[in-house]
């Protein structure tokens, strides 16, 4: 009967320990890189986008650029913000004046389930930009290509370099630039992409704004466990 028991209670030590393994290689790491800034081959990853597109004068380039003394470098996403539209224009846009580098579509999804923010490496120049999370497209417009988007703004203060952490929590589910006011809740197990974008109004209170020049160095984005 003892012997029994012996291995009996082996066998439970066992289970307990093949529980405790399985359920800590379930748990995510504290952070998972999604986007670096580091090489030219980087920013492939991404284009750029602006009013332009739609008869407006705004301008935006993203660039590494080539330091030659061994030190990091970082992504620039840069350019000029005008809330004027060219003559002739065949567009009929109600505002102007934004610009954004957006991801390239990820082969396949990227899961950030089991985690609570976005955090974003940056040294601004005081303006208010938005970060905006691509997920698989269910809420706004079921069978069509367009994926939901969810916004949030993140400030880059001037000349020092920032870790902006952005809950989850905090992206507000919107179409086109205009927040959706519906009660919904983003699945971050399906994310497509990710951008960074500025307008010439808006933002935080007490940020810079209005039309003229933008600047903003990017040295990574991740996704976050919080404490």
């Amino acid at each position: 009967m003892s012997r029994f028991r012996s291995l009996l209670q082996a066998s439970v030590n066992a289970t307990k320990k093949a529980l405790t393994w399985n359920v800590e290689e379930w748990v995510p790491p504290a952070e998972k890189h999604i986007f670096k800034f580091h090489s030219k081959e980087d920013l492939k990853k991404w284009h750029l986008y602006s009013d332009s597109e739609y008869g407006g004068l705004s301008s935006a380039s993203l660039e590494i650029p080539d330091k030659g003394d061994g030190s990091d470098c970082t992504g620039i996403f840069s350019g000029n913000l005008s809330v004027d539209l060219s003559e002739g224009s065949k567009w009929n846009i109600s505002r102007s004046g934004f610009c954004g580098m957006r991801s390239k579509k990820f082969d396949g999804f990227i899961d950030l389930d089991g985690y609570d923010a976005i955090a974003l490496r940056l040294r601004g120049d005081g303006r208010c930009y938005i970060s905006t999370i691509y997920t698989e497209n269910w809420v706004n417009s079921p069978g069509q290509a367009e994926d939901n988007s969810w916004q949030a703004f993140v400030f880059a203060p001037k000349d020092n370099w920032y870790i902006a952490k952005i809950p989850l929590s905090r992206y507000l589910p919107t179409w086109r630039g205009n927040v959706i006011d519906v009660e919904m809740e983003m699945n971050p197990g399906r994310v497509l992409g990710m951008s960074l974008s500025v307008n010439a109004e808006g933002g935080a209170v007490g940020a810079k704004s209005g039309a003229g020049d933008f600047r903003v160095e990017i040295d990574w984005i991740k996704a976050l466990r919080l404490p």
